[in-house]
C-alpha cells in the first residue's frame, strides 16, 4: 500500500506539472531540456549529454530537440572544438520562455514543500535518493 501511495503522489505531481506547463505551450520533456541548457555555463550541451541527464533515449532527445528548434527555443550549432560534434544552445527566445515559466514554478514548488519541516525535507531527499538507487522498474 505504501508504494501505491508513493506512486499516486508522483503521478499527481507529474499531472499538475503537465497542466501548468501546458498553459505555457510546453511539455515536461521540452521544459526539462530548456532547464538543463539553462544550467550550463554557456547554455550549450550535446544531444547525448542532454539525453543522459534527462534519462531518455537519444531518439527521444532528437524528437524533443527538433520540436524545440522548430519553435526557435534552441538552436543547433557546430562545436568550435570538434567540428564533427553538434551542440544545442538555448536561444534568447528559449531563455525568455524559462523566464516566463520559472517564477510561478518555483512559487508552486515552495508552496508544496512548505508543509515539510527542514528535517522532514532532508529525510525525504535521503529516502528518494535511496529509492533511486534501486533499479527495480528502471
Amino acid at each position: 500500500m505504501q508504494f501505491l501511495t508513493f506512486l499516486r503522489v508522483g503521478t499527481d505531481l507529474s499531472n499538475g506539472l503537465d497542466r501548468y506547463l501546458e498553459a505555457h505551450a510546453l511539455l515536461q520533456g521540452r521544459w526539462w531540456v530548456l532547464v538543463l541548457l539553462m544550467r550550463e555555463d554557456d547554455g550549450c550541451s550535446s544531444p547525448s549529454k542532454l539525453a543522459g541527464k534527462a534519462g531518455v533515449s537519444r531518439a527521444t532527445m532528437t524528437g524533443l530537440l527538433n520540436s524545440l528548434q522548430r519553435d526557435k527555443l534552441v538552436t543547433k550549432m557546430v562545436s568550435h572544438e570538434d567540428r564533427r560534434q553538434t551542440l544545442i544552445k538555448l536561444t534568447t527566445k528559449g531563455q525568455a520562455k524559462l523566464d516566463e515559466v520559472m517564477p510561478e514554478y518555483y512559487r508552486r514548488v515552495n508552496q508544496l514543500m512548505s508543509v515539510l519541516t527542514e528535517a522532514e525535507s532532508k529525510t525525504l531527499m535521503q529516502i528518494l535518493a535511496k529509492l533511486n538507487q534501486q533499479p527495480v522498474f528502471l
